[in-house]
């Protein structure tokens, strides 16, 4: 490049200077131009590129992503790769791709899988416990060094003892079972034979072993829970016999009336003399309510009227008293009879009315005139009523033993035992007004009639009343004092009434209580005069 810089043509460098030393002007110097390149291409961001066959791709055309459940891979990829994130559609109702959540991570791929919480438990605490556990694979087991042996025994399917069962253990054989009896002995031995004068050394304690005890003071809420537990247990004992009056407590009566005797010297039980003497000619059904009589402090489960004047009723309630009210009178209660242990079931006068009998579900038979009478305790399950015939010389009782027993009154023995597999439960009885049959309230929908007489108690199949529904409740019979009506209670609270003559007709219907109606009783005196009783603890009286 100097020697091009030094080259000259022989012409002076300028007009006035001469041509160099060795004459002809060749001492001249020249200066070269250089222009800046310029390129017409524009500019291009290569980010994300990668040139392929002389040729810029996308770098994520040349990556060779695998599915998220792919199981064989056939080329290398690089760990990047591996690990990337699942991309990609996800199904609105499958859970698999993105919509699975992150299944590739650094540790490797994860896959869903169910465990109940039952065998996850189970396991858990047989490992705290026993220092084992099935492994998750389903074959072997995983344990700690110290029960390393006792894994080992429980087999390849870790089938062994869990603390929620015991696994079936193999039976010993007859050589181990002597070698195992052998190796006691010779412990035994080795011990040496214990010194029974020797005071008993108590080689390890618990820890709870040096604590005194403390009595804890019940508190005013315990002694009260006790005291009534105690109460009721008694009275229970009481009731079975097994301790105590036999009969099941001793039986009182209070009176609640001003005077027992008016000023006449009349007994409160007399019949007034305003009272008509002579029953009406015909009996009508009632239409209306007219009085109510409250007292009973739970339900009511029979009425009873005084035997031919009707001035008294008598009524029995579930909690085991008996009451009689005034019925034309005051309209209160006059006398109250305790003696039942449980609720009583039925009551009925004598014919004189002197004296009337209940019958409970402490399975008692109790004659009342203000104290206790004699017992009669032959049925197997609760007595459910009596009813008196042959001019009260025999009565016939009937009990949840589905059956009827037939009694000489004052002997505590029956006569007739009647029983039958097609029978049903009969919780109430009534005797016709012509002492000739009596009417049942059988547990299935039915009121069946009874032919009585002195030689024979024998069912009518031809008067049975259907129509009501009484399928698990001992609602009350009974019929009007002239015989020409039939009434019975109603599990949903309603009064029905048949004929006599047409026991498939019902001729009216009163809804009488908003519970069941259990029992009902026409009034002696009185053409139209009706009285129910229901579990609501009401008495009402209609006309």
């Amino acid at each position: 490049m100097d020697l091009l810089a030094a080259y000259s043509d022989g012409e002076p460098s300028s007009p006035g200077g001469s041509g160099g030393s060795g004459g002809g002007g060749g001492g001249g110097t020249v200066t070269l131009l250089t222009t800046k390149a310029v390129s017409t291409a524009p500019a291009v961001d290569t980010t994300g590129l990668t040139l392929v066959d002389k040729k810029a791709v996308a770098s994520a055309g040349t990556r060779m992503l695998m599915p998220a459940n792919a199981r064989e891979v056939q080329y290398n990829l690089p760990y990047a790769d591996m690990a990337a994130p699942v991309l990609g559609p996800a199904h609105p109702f499958q859970r698999d791709g993105v919509a699975a959540g992150l299944r590739n991570h650094r540790a490797g791929h994860v896959e869903a899988t169910h465990l109940h919480s039952f065998a996850f438990d189970e396991q858990y605490n047989t490992f705290h416990s026993y220092g084992y556990a099935a492994a998750p694979t389903g074959h072997g087991s995983v344990a700690l060094e110290a029960a390393a042996a006792t894994a080992a025994g429980a087999g390849a399917d870790g089938d062994g003892e869990t603390v929620y069962g015991n696994a079936a253990k193999r039976r010993k054989t007859t050589a181990e079972k002597k070698e195992a009896a052998a190796r006691r002995a010779a412990a035994a031995e080795a011990a040496g034979a214990a010194d029974p004068e020797a005071p008993y050394e108590l080689l390890t304690r618990q820890p709870w072993a040096e604590k005194e005890a403390v009595a804890v003071e019940l508190t005013e809420e315990q002694k009260e829970y006790m005291a009534k537990f105690n109460a009721e247990r008694e009275e229970k004992a009481a009731a079975k016999g097994d301790g105590g009056d036999a009969s099941g407590g001793g039986a009182t009566s209070f009176f609640h009336g001003k005077e027992s005797k008016d000023y006449q010297g009349r007994s409160w039980l007399a019949v007034p003399k305003d009272r008509k003497k002579d029953a009406p000619e015909a009996f009508f059904l009632p239409k209306k309510w007219v009085h109510t009589w409250s007292g009973h402090t739970k339900g009511v489960n029979a009425v009873r009227f005084f035997p031919g004047a009707g001035h008294l009723l008598l009524s029995a309630g579930l909690d085991g008293k008996v009451k009689i009210w005034d019925v034309f009178g005051s309209g209160k209660c006059m006398r109250t009879y305790l003696g039942h242990t449980k609720g009583v079931r039925d009551i009925n006068f004598t014919a004189d009315g002197a004296r009337f009998v209940s019958v409970g579900y402490d399975k008692i038979i109790r004659l009342w005139d203000t104290e206790t009478g004699q017992e009669y305790n032959y049925h197997l399950g609760a007595v459910n009523a009596v009813t008196f015939f042959d001019e009260g010389r025999r009565f016939v009782s009937s009990s949840d033993d589905k059956s009827l027993r037939v009694w000489e009154f004052g002997i505590p023995v029956q006569i007739k035992y009647i029983a039958d597999p097609s029978m049903h439960s009969m919780p109430s009885m009534q005797l016709a007004p012509n002492a000739q049959s009596i009417i049942t309230q059988s547990l299935d929908n039915q009121v069946l009639t009874y032919t009585v007489s002195k030689d024979r108690f024998k069912q009518n199949r031809k008067k049975t009343f259907k129509g009501h529904n009484t399928a698990g409740y001992a609602c009350q019979v009974n019929f009007s004092p002239d015989g020409k009506y039939v009434l019975s209670g109603d599990s949903e609270g309603r009064a029905f009434f048949w004929e006599w003559a047409h026991p498939f007709k019902i001729v009216r219907t009163i809804k009488a209580h908003d519970g069941v109606c259990i029992g009902c009783a026409w009034h002696p005196m009185e053409s139209s005069k009706v009285v129910t009783c229901g579990w609501d603890g009401a008495i009402k009286m209609w006309d």
